[in-house]
C-alpha cells in the first residue's frame, strides 16, 4: 500500500470474483481515488487471487491477501479489520466485489462518515436498501422475502432500532472499529454483518442509514447457502436469549464464598 497519510481502505472479500472484481476495484479508484484497497481471497479456483495481484501490480493502491482457502465472510472482514487499524487508516469500507454495491454510491456513504460543519460525522455508515429511497433490482420475490424477513426478525430478537441489519456496504470510523473486541466475534458467514452492526448500536456508537440501489451480482453465482442462513438465524435466536436471560440481583453479585 501507498507510503502515504492513510485515510480509507476498501475490504473486497473475494471467492470466485473472477468475472466481476476489475470493475468493482476500477469503479473504486473511478469515484473514491484515494483509498486503498485490500483484496481478500479465499483461494479462489477461478484464478481470482491471480487476477487481483495482476492488477496489484499495476496499481499501488491496490494490494491482496490470499488464505488459503474458503473461510467465511466474518473472518474474512476480522482480517481486513486488523490490518487496517495497524496501517493507521481512518475509514474503513466493508463491500461486495460481485457488482452488488454501485461504487459511484461510495463518496455519499463517505461523506456521511466524514460529516461536515453542520452534522458530525457518523462511526458507522450502512447503506440500507430497508429504508425510504432504498431499492434493490433484478432480485427475485423470494429473496427480498428472505432478506427482509431476516431483518425483521434480527430487528424484533436483538431489540435493534436498524433498518437493515444485514446490509454488507457500510464505512466505519476506525476509532469505533478499534473498540470492537474482534477475537469474541463469533459468525464466519454473513451473520458478521448483524454481530458488529448490533454490538456497534450496543456501544452507543452514532449510526447512519443511508438509502443505496443494491443490484442482483453481475457475475458468478450467489455464495448464500442454506448453512449460512442457518448460522445467521441461529446465532440472532441465541443473541436475542441472552439479552433477555434474567441476570442476578446486584446484592447476589456481591455474595462471596
Amino acid at each position: 500500500m501507498r507510503d502515504r497519510a492513510r485515510d480509507v481502505l476498501v475490504l473486497l472479500p473475494t471467492f470466485e470474483e473472477r468475472a466481476t472484481l476489475p470493475a468493482t476495484i476500477a469503479g473504486v479508484r473511478s469515484h473514491a481515488p484515494g483509498a486503498d484497497i485490500l483484496v481478500i481471497d479465499d483461494g479462489s479456483p477461478d484464478g481470482t487471487g491471480r487476477l487481483a495481484e495482476e492488477i496489484a501490480a499495476a496499481d499501488p493502491a491496490v494490494s491482496v491477501l490470499h488464505r488459503p482457502g474458503k473461510q467465511g465472510l466474518g473472518t474474512a472482514y476480522a482480517l481486513g479489520f486488523a490490518r487496517a487499524l495497524a496501517g493507521g487508516y481512518r475509514y474503513v469500507v466493508e463491500m461486495d466485489s460481485d457488482g452488488s454495491h454501485l461504487p459511484a454510491e461510495l463518496p455519499v456513504l463517505l461523506a456521511a462518515a466524514r460529516g461536515d460543519a453542520r452534522n458530525r460525522g457518523a462511526g458507522l455508515v450502512i447503506g440500507a436498501r430497508w429504508v425510504p429511497g432504498g431499492r434493490i433490482v433484478n432480485w427475485p420475490w423470494y429473496r427480498r422475502w428472505v432478506s427482509r424477513t431476516g431483518t425483521r426478525v434480527a430487528r424484533i430478537a436483538l431489540r435493534s432500532e436498524l433498518r437493515d441489519l444485514t446490509s454488507g456496504f457500510r464505512v466505519i470510523d476506525a476509532g469505533w472499529l478499534a473498540r470492537l473486541e474482534l477475537d469474541a466475534l463469533d459468525s464466519h458467514g454473513y451473520a458478521f454483518q448483524v454481530e458488529t452492526a448490533w454490538t456497534f448500536e450496543r456501544l452507543g456508537c452514532p449510526i447512519v442509514e443511508v438509502p443505496i440501489t443494491f443490484v442482483e451480482r453481475a457475475g458468478g453465482r450467489s455464495k448464500m447457502s442454506l448453512g449460512i442462513v442457518a448460522e445467521a438465524l441461529a446465532n440472532v435466536l441465541r443473541w436475542g436469549w441472552r439479552l433477555r436471560r434474567p441476570r442476578p440481583h446486584s446484592s447476589e453479585r456481591e455474595i462471596t464464598p
